[in-house]
């Protein structure tokens, strides 16, 4: 599995993090910077399954000691929905953290849009195989299908929101399935919920270009490419959710939070955003980090439901 490519991302974390230091103090530490993670030595899972031929269907099982039934993290990571930007690797320290902590973790990996077979469906279709791989061996994994959870960062985030929206879909859309992974609650970090509001935000990280490599092209039959992957479109998901971001974090604009948990807010969800101090987008997947600490008291609460 390819390690995660420092260049197109440091590219892209210089300038944010020129303008998020200009909002720090010259007391605050610094944020923490893609090498500042990538250079700690890397944990193992425990098990690595694949759910197609490409080497991006791929699951590694982080699994705690003991017979279980574990409760379950699905974890998804971001990088712009690129695969040459990231991997699931990116996650390791997360699911180390919460095996550590007797939590399970599903971490999934999907063709990104510059991928062959990425895009649409491709991408989506992944990580909904994925997901529905936990359902086919949880059993022989033991593992608590009562208690899951999803959570994403930055790309990621979309896509776990997007996750648990998937019984929303129309039968008409090509990534309708009858009987999805139930996913209980929602955390993303730093996410990406609303993708008609990030083709429209030039200043988002990610760049705009990418979304429609996502969302596939507009035709008769499928006028409103956003219908089936957009999470605002397909409100309210029924499933409580937790956005945490960053308030340095230059990558991924504040309003794309804001604006998304208001739609979910007036649609009825139970969906809450928690702004995290002197946080950026590395320290959103940072095991120490203080909005690492938040959306781990959000995930046992949602456990403990």
């Amino acid at each position: 599995m390819p390690k995660f490519p420092l260049v197109p991302v440091l590219a892209l974390v210089a300038t944010a993090l020129g303008t998020a230091g200009a909002a720090m103090t010259s007391t605050s530490p610094p944020l923490l910077t893609w090498p500042d993670l990538l250079r700690r030595p890397r944990p193992a899972p425990d098990t690595t399954m694949g759910y197609g031929t490409d080497p991006f269907q791929k699951v590694d099982l982080w699994q705690p000691k003991g017979p279980g039934p574990h409760p379950v993290v699905l974890m998804v990571h971001g990088g712009c929905w690129q695969t040459q930007i990231a991997d699931r690797t990116l996650m390791d320290w997360l699911a180390n953290d919460l095996r550590g902590r007797g939590i399970a973790v599903w971490n999934i990996d999907y063709r990104g849009v510059d991928r062959p077979g990425g895009g649409y469906p491709g991408t989506f279709a992944d990580v909904a195989a994925a997901a529905d791989l936990l359902g086919a061996h949880a059993a022989e994994y033991g593992l608590d299908l009562n208690r899951v959870v999803a959570v994403g960062h930055s790309a990621g985030g979309h896509l776990a929101l997007w996750l648990a929206a998937r019984h929303r879909l129309p039968k008409s859309s090509g990534l309708h399935t009858a009987l999805p992974l139930a996913i209980h609650h929602v955390i993303s970090l730093g996410g990406l919920p609303d993708l008609a509001a990030v083709a429209a935000s030039p200043d988002n990280g990610c760049g705009t270009d990418v979304i429609a490599r996502l969302v596939g092209v507009a035709s008769p039959a499928r006028r409103d490419v956003f219908a089936d992957t957009s999470i605002p479109r397909l409100l309210p998901l029924g499933v409580s959710q937790t956005l945490i971001n960053g308030e340095n974090d230059a990558i991924i604009p504040m309003r794309l939070g804001t604006g998304y948990a208001e739609q979910a807010q007036a649609a009825g969800d139970a969906a809450t955003l928690i702004r995290v101090p002197r946080t950026g987008h590395v320290e959103l997947i940072a095991p120490e980090s203080a909005a690492w600490a938040e959306a781990r008291r959000r995930i046992h609460r949602a456990f403990a439901r």
